[in-house]
Parts: C-alpha cells; structure tokens; sequence
C-alpha cells in the first residue's frame, strides 16, 4: 500500500489551549518535508497527532488512505509508522545496542536467528557495526541517536516522523544523519530548526504559525533559530529501503 498523509482542518487542544488549528498538509509517496517555526507552536505536537499518540480536537487525518477516526484506527497500521524522537534515551529497552535494535522484531515473534541477521544487515546499512556490543548508554550523542533509528528502520516503516533529529549531534554526526535520511525510500516528515541539515534531507519546507502551515518560499528568510552549518543539500542519492 503506497504511503500517504492527509490533514485537513487539524485542530489540537492541551489543557484547554489551543496549541494549533486550521492545520491543512498532503505528503505524498515516499515524499519528503520539514516542518519549521518558534518554540511552543505545536511542532511536535502535530508529530505527535499524525502518530496516534494524541487525539485532535478537530478535523481529519488520513493515513494510507483511511480515514484515522479514532485511535483504534491506528492499531493495523501503527507498524508502518516509524517515530524518532527528540531524545534517543527514550528510545532504548535493552542494555546492548544490538539486542535493542532486534527488541521488536523478537516483541512481535520474529525467529532469533533471522532477527540477528536483520539486526545485523540494519547495523551495516547505517555503518554501526562497532557499536553492536556497546551499552547503550556509554554511547556518543550520535552513536545514540543512530542506533534509536536503527531501532526504528528495522522494522520497515513506510513512514518516518523524525522531532528535533539533530539534537545534541556534532558537525559530523549531523552530516552522517542528513546522509542516511536522503537515501531513505520512505516518506518523511522532519521537525527541525536546523537550516542545512533539513534542505540536503528534504523536497518541501512548511512553516507553522498561528495561521496553520505555509510553504516556504525563501528557505533562508523563513527558517527559523536555524543552527545548522551542513554543505548543500544534494539530491539524487542511491536508496536504502
């Protein structure tokens, strides 16, 4: 099934305040996009809202083309959602990196052996071999941050949401990312601030203000509390699947 994302007139409320409204976005197959603006505008709430781990208020979300009416409706689809989140620690459930990696692959009754070679092949694919008997907590920033997207690519999402991925990473570690993600095969959608970084990943540039999400027409002007110093974004790239 080719991966889509629709929203339509997205409204969202946390303790009675309105974080957004009139929120309006398709991302098409294998489709690439950002989405950018101040602190407190609701970015990785709307992340948040397309992953199913929040209830909208108002409007329609449309995920592989079904319509997402309540959060039951996310259950025959939630595998074909990847989610990194802004901080790797909250991703690992195992001491070592590679039995981290293989966790929901043995969680969802994958044999042990082919769980290992798959874990494997995903170490290999994103170069991370050495850090296969490592504790997961002595990593780097980065070496953190990729074996957290190990864990999430080894299971095949067909759709990735990445908030914030190049928090805490270094110069190299954010130019390693940027390279990885452009050859992803997939749909994504970045939350990020950082300028460079998201124009080498992705096709399109959003902003989200008050008055919902606005293309950007001049990168540059309209990005903001932009840290990044990544050479340009060029495309094409060969492609992990």
């Amino acid at each position: 099934m080719s991966c889509s994302v629709e929203l339509t007139n997205l409204s969202f409320k946390r303790l009675d305040r309105e974080i957004f409204s009139g929120i309006n976005l398709q991302v098409g197959h294998k489709e690439k996009i950002a989405i950018i603006g101040p602190n407190g505008c609701g970015k990785t709430s709307l992340l948040e809202c397309v992953a199913g781990l929040e209830k909208i208020d108002g409007g329609e979300i449309r995920l592989f083309h079904k319509h997402m009416a309540s959060m039951e409706d996310y259950e025959p689809i939630r595998v074909k959602i990847g989610y990194l989140l802004q901080d790797a620690d909250n991703h690992f459930l195992c001491p070592i990196v590679e039995d981290d990696i293989a966790f929901s692959l043995l969680a969802a009754g994958v044999d042990r052996s082919e769980a290992q070679e798959r874990t494997l092949a995903m170490m290999r694919e994103l170069d991370i071999e050495n850090l296969r008997g490592k504790v997961v907590y002595h990593l780097s920033g980065g070496e953190k941050k990729l074996a957290a997207l190990a864990g999430v690519l080894i299971k095949e999402p067909s759709l990735l949401l990445l908030d914030e991925p190049t928090n805490a990473l270094d110069y190299a570690y954010q130019l390693r990312l940027a390279e990885i993600l452009a050859k992803l095969d997939k749909s994504v959608i970045i939350v990020s601030h950082n300028q460079e970084f998201i124009e080498r990943v992705v096709d399109k540039i959003y902003t989200l203000s008050s008055g919902g999400l606005t293309l950007a027409a001049n990168l540059r002007l309209e990005i903001l509390h932009s840290h990044g110093d990544l050479p340009p974004h060029t495309h094409p790239h060969s492609h992990l699947s």
